[in-house]
């Protein structure tokens, strides 16, 4: 438990840790319990990362907005004025002239349709990426949700133990006075009791650890949180599997993957003509002939030999394009892999809780048999020193079993990117 929270601690406080743009807001009472849908959304308000993968689809946009704008005519207005001196007259020769000038390109190799395309995959790959930054910060969330519980549990079945004890050493006090137990089984329940005291103050530690880290992802301090009733089921692992390729993080990479493949189109296009049009719109014109109200230029540009530039930017887009294939193909079978080791370890913590719940009833029916026995002289208070310590061993195991189980039950549903917290 206690590496779980150091492990925890190092990855909430590195730059890394997940973030939100949207205004998203907690319960409306702030002294109310915070569930974990209230303490995901409190989470989203504070992630920066998450507010900085909301930018980045801002970009992406900016991006086809830039290439769309080279499709439209470009217009501007130009005026210069000249003066001169002239030696043969006192006064400044003057001329000047002024334009409306309407450019546009016509051909270019089909480039700006290309950037159009790959900005719109650029935007497709950082929405399915601040998608799958969400997920993340929802176990991260959920983790830290479960750990503050588990260690309240904890500290309960700390505390139950230690009442345990000393309800022995009382009843063992009453026995030595009256000669029947020996000053050394008071002393032996007497250290095991300081023991448990320890305990609990290591937990209670390790509570507030745990309750920090939950602060820091929501941003503030809470009060209370409470847990609803979730169904905790398993479904088979091949309905999980087939989630895979819809995952956020592989839909993200696939994008990726086109974005590149069109960028090839558009290092392509330094082989072909570029042709362009541009007309001149005159309010006043110095240059001849001087009554003209307009001109047009049309202009083909067709490259013949620019060394091997373009063939150069023609292959390194094709490398990368070829890079973000492969890319697209890890990503698909990592969460694959990542869906099937989460859900074995899941299984395998609700198989432990189940088997460790038949025990711990066991234990408990354990401790008062031998409670009754010890009052009819049958075992030796080692015995029921014996079984509390097996109650409180099986107890605390239970506990942090369970709510492991829970831990692990939330990060399958992100591995298989499906998350569903109900209304």
């Amino acid at each position: 438990m206690k590496n779980i929270i150091k492990y925890l601690a190092i990855m909430l406080l590195l730059p890394a840790v997940c973030f939100s743009a949207e205004p998203v807001t907690g319960p409306a009472d702030e002294d109310a319990p915070l569930t974990l849908r209230d303490c995901y959304k409190l989470a989203l308000k504070e992630s920066e990362f998450i507010a900085i993968d909301a930018e980045q689809i801002k970009i992406a946009e900016a991006h086809f907005l830039q290439a769309f704008g080279t499709i439209l005519p470009q217009v501007s207005f130009s005026r210069y004025d000249l003066r001169q001196h002239s030696p043969s007259s006192p006064q400044y020769d003057r001329s000047f002239e002024q334009k409306f000038v309407f450019t546009q390109e016509l051909f270019t190799g089909f480039k700006e349709f290309a950037q159009m395309a790959a900005s719109k995959y650029e935007k497709k790959q950082n929405e399915n990426e601040k998608i799958r930054a969400e997920q993340l910060l929802f176990a991260n969330v959920s983790d830290a949700f479960y750990l503050v519980l588990e260690e309240r549990e904890d500290i309960k079945s700390l505390e139950a133990t230690e009442s345990a004890f000393a309800d022995r050493i009382k009843e063992l006090k009453t026995r030595v006075d009256l000669g029947k137990s020996r000053n050394s089984e008071v002393v032996n329940t007497e250290v095991q009791l300081y023991s448990i005291e320890e305990q609990i103050e290591l937990a209670k530690s390790q509570e507030l650890v745990a309750r920090e880290l939950l602060e820091f992802l929501l941003g503030r301090p809470f009060k209370e949180i409470t847990e609803t009733d979730s169904d905790f089921s398993l479904k088979p692992e091949a309905e999980y599997i087939s989630q895979a390729p819809f995952r956020t993080d592989v839909q993200a990479a696939d994008f990726a993957w086109k974005s590149d493949k069109e960028n090839i189109v558009v290092a392509r296009s330094g082989f072909f003509p570029a042709v362009s049009l541009q007309s001149d719109i005159y309010g006043h014109r110095a240059s001849t002939p001087t009554d003209s109200k307009w001109d047009a230029l049309l202009s083909i540009n067709v490259p013949i030999f620019e060394g091997t530039t373009t063939y150069g930017q023609v292959k390194e887009a094709t490398a990368k394009a070829n890079q973000s294939g492969l890319l697209f193909r890890r990503t698909g079978r990592e969460a694959v892999q990542d869906i099937h080791d989460s859900y074995v370890i899941a299984q395998a913590a609700f198989t432990r809780t189940d088997i460790l719940r038949k025990a711990l009833s066991s234990a408990e029916q354990n401790y008062d048999l031998q409670t009754q026995d010890y009052k009819l002289n049958v075992v030796s208070n080692l015995d029921v020193l014996a079984a509390i310590s097996d109650l409180e061993n099986i107890r605390r195991n239970f506990v942090h079993t369970s709510y492991e189980g829970k831990r692990f039950y939330w990060q399958l549903q992100v591995a298989a990117g499906i998350i569903d917290l109900g209304e």
